[in-house]
């Protein structure tokens, strides 16, 4: 070949590479971009879903039309679509209309027997049972009702009017008026108090179902109620039938325990100003109050020892509106929230959980004589004092969340307390959900500081002598055997973990902890005996190959352990450790708990950290030990002054990665736990992660609603978590290396 063509060549062969260079940097950056850009897709979806949480609520322009009776409504309501309206007028006039135009549907008149309405009382926004009391001690139960059809696929609402226990009024007080009334209707009885003539009375009609027939007769029964010391304006029972709220116009209130019949709390609502509006909050347990200063209030019963009845009213929360505006309420049918309108026009919307204000706005409808919200809460019907009735359309889509939801203590309704609670669901409709982060961002520290409390040592130290002091031969053996245990499925260790690992602490708990303590003292003294050997015995190990002569010192001890657990339980512990923890000590005990996950996520993390701290100690130069050790120095000091400080970026980064994965572990920590959301730093304790708490959740919960978009929250904070973490790790590993790396 001529000197031409090797020129030629070789100048191709420079081309190709310089080719290929650029197809592999061009590959190496794409690839590196589609990963910041997969990231960053992530980031704003999260942020996608999470946005509507933290949005403020609206109200579109309202449609006015003229009411159909010309006496003040009593009462506003809706249906389930907020199609069809309805509204009772004081003279016992009951009228359905479409809400978008006010025509009329049905009208039908209550049969009040020529007596007149004195009072008026809701059981629920839910039931839609009302009563009435009339001037002749009597009292008449209506429901508003509503059927469904669909004839030519055309959805058609037909309303009606029913008496669910007949047209024929109840006897209450014998011709003695009834100037204030309370309702409360369940699958067993039906209870009514009423005021009249200052004085307290009560009926009870007990429901009796004919087995055959299945027939439901009324059992009649009188109630005792105790003598009042004040004036009662007005009067409201709760739905369980235990507790009757009075309250006077000036503020007073008694709470009277109807099950011991006796006042079981006595005070006022407000410092100043006088009543405006009571009602109850979905589910009857809180209680709102409105006096005509534009003070809102929020109580509900909670349990107190200090007291001989064993409970009082206690105020919660206060909800600001306009002074002096004597705000009317109406609470929504199925969250906890409410809207406040004042006489003047202006409303407040509210979300009593979250102690969040959603929707501030002036309406231009004059003076306001009664309000109603949709059972969706997507429509909000007004009637001014004038006969003009006004429908607006309502956004309120996640009202529940709030920065004190999610990170503060709440007082919840009948808790003694405000604490942190994550209680997403429960079996009834009228359930307050608990969103508080708390507990889940304590459960993952919790875990992963365990978790890390048992690998970080046994990895590092496993790392520094299998990098430095472990023979090369022995090395390429444990090296691939430890990272071979990264590959075990996590699946695995939870159900090991859950099945196996926590009985097993649980019944031999002495001595498991006794594995702890005996465990590093047998070591050093197997190491002090194996220095006293003779050297010529010593002779026949070679160096680097000590670690085997420990393998049956460790099993030997943990057998040992195991076998004494029993003597040393019934010789230190009455026989029963557990017992004596929680007995003795006070301690809680939960078998999944703490111990167990640390234990087996432990197992999980040990592989990650000790595969990147080993090769970060075995990459540092042999120059830097050969010379440190040619100047005289030991082993030891060569690896504390030289080997450790160059590699500890590495280090470093392995502990961070590995906490990393301690903090985003599902399956481990879903299995091996009580799974249970508490803020305890007990070690004999369950806990609950953000991580588990999306995989258990997840799957069970609606589509867009705010539930399944407060877990897209939780994976948002967890995101940010290992982000910030990160952020840290290698702002300290680049220090690290900067400051090492001219070793």
């Amino acid at each position: 070949m001529s000197q031409s063509e090797v020129r030629a060549t070789a100048s191709a062969y420079r081309q190709w590479r310089k080719v290929k260079d650029g197809m592999a940097t061009a590959t190496i950056t794409a690839g590196g971009i589609s990963v910041l850009f997969a990231i960053l897709l992530i980031f704003f979806y999260l942020l996608y879903e999470i946005m509507p949480l933290f949005q403020s609520a609206s109200l579109d322009d309202g449609q006015e039309f003229a009411a159909n009776s010309d006496a003040p409504s009593l009462y506003l309501a809706m249906e389930e679509q907020a199609e069809v309206g309805f509204s009772l007028d004081r003279s016992g006039r009951a009228d359905f209309f479409q809400t978008n135009d006010g025509k009329l549907l049905l009208s039908e008149a209550i049969p009040l027997d020529g007596a007149e309405i004195r009072s008026f009382a809701l059981d629920s926004e839910v039931s839609r049972i009302f009563a009435l009391g009339l001037s002749n001690g009597r009292v008449i139960i209506a429901k508003h009702d509503y059927r469904t059809s669909f004839p030519n696929d055309k959805r058609l609402i037909t309303p009606v009017l029913r008496f669910p226990y007949g047209e024929q009024s109840l006897l209450l007080s014998e011709s003695e008026p009834i100037d204030h009334l309370a309702i409360s209707d369940s699958d067993d009885e039906l209870l009514l108090v009423a005021v009249s003539q200052g004085k307290l009375i009560g009926r009870r009609w007990v429901k009796e179902e004919d087995f055959l027939s299945e027939e439901v007769t009324l059992v009649e029964e009188s109630v005792d109620l105790p003598v009042l010391d004040m004036s009662a304006d007005r009067v409201l029972l709760g739905p369980d039938q235990r507790w009757l709220y009075v309250m006077s116009n000036d503020g007073g209130y008694r709470l009277i325990d109807l099950r011991r019949v006796k006042v079981a709390d006595r005070g006022y609502l407000f410092d100043s100003g006088k009543l405006n509006e009571a009602r109850f909050l979905l589910g009857g347990i809180s209680l709102l109050t409105a006096s005509d200063q534009g003070e809102v209030g929020q109580w509900f019963v909670v349990r107190d020892s200090e007291r001989e009845s064993g409970y009082r009213l206690q105020a919660v929360r206060k909800f600001a509106v306009p002074e002096g505006s004597g705000a009317t309420l109406a609470t929504e049918h199925r969250r906890k929230g409410f809207v406040s309108v004042s006489k003047q026009g202006h409303l407040d919307l509210f979300y009593t959980t979250s102690h969040r204000r959603l929707l501030n706005a002036d309406l231009d409808v004059g003076r306001i004589a009664a309000i109603a919200i949709s059972p969706r809460a997507d429509m909000l019907l007004i009637e001014n004092e004038g006969g003009t009735r006004y429908s607006y359309k309502l956004h309120n889509e996640h009202p529940e969340l709030s920065w004190s939801a999610l990170w503060s203590k709440v007082w919840y309704e009948s808790y003694p307390e405000p604490d942190y609670v994550w209680q997403s669901s429960a079996s009834t409709n009228d359930f307050e959900p608990k969103y508080s982060f708390a507990p889940l961002a304590f459960g993952t520290l919790k875990a992963a500081f365990y978790a890390m409390l048992i690998a970080a040592p046994l990895a590092i130290c496993g790392a520094i002598y299998t990098a430095y002091f472990m023979a090369p031969a022995l090395r390429r053996k444990v090296k691939p055997l430890i990272e071979l245990m990264e590959a075990l499925p996590t699946v695995i260790l939870g159900f090991l973990a859950g099945l196996w690992l926590a009985p097993f602490i649980e019944k031999n708990m002495p001595a498991v902890f006794s594995m702890f303590l005996v465990l590093p003292f047998g070591i050093l003294l197997f190491a002090w005996t194996w220095s006293k050997v003779p050297i010529s015995l010593r002779r026949h190990v070679p160096d680097g190959w000590h670690p085997v002569l420990l393998v049956p010192v460790v099993l030997g001890i943990v057998t040992a352990c195991v076998a004494l657990g029993a003597p040393m339980e019934r010789a230190f512990f009455g026989g029963d450790m557990r017992a004596w923890l929680t007995s003795d000590l006070g301690v809680s005990f939960d078998q999944r708990n703490a111990l167990v996950v640390g234990i087996a996520m432990g197992f999980a993390v040990i592989p990650t950290i000790f595969s990147i701290a080993e090769d970060a100690i075995f990459s540092v130069p042999k120059h830097l030990s050969y010379g440190s050790l040619a100047l005289g120095a030991t082993p030891w000091q060569s690896l504390v002054g030289v080997v450790m400080p160059t590699a500890s970026p590495g280090i470093f980064s392995a502990l961070m990665i590995g906490m990393g994965r301690a903090v985003g572990e599902t399956m481990i920590v879903l299995m091996a736990t009580g799974n249970t959301p508490i803020m305890d730093a007990n070690i004999f304790e369950g806990m609950r992660t953000l991580a588990a708490n999306i995989a258990v959740e997840i799957g069970e919960t609606e589509v867009a609603s705010s539930h399944y978009r407060v877990l897209f929250l939780a994976a948002f904070v967890l995101f940010m978590f290992t982000f910030f973490v990160n952020t840290i790790a290698e702002t300290v590993r680049q220090r690290l290396r900067m400051r090492y790396g001219n070793l």
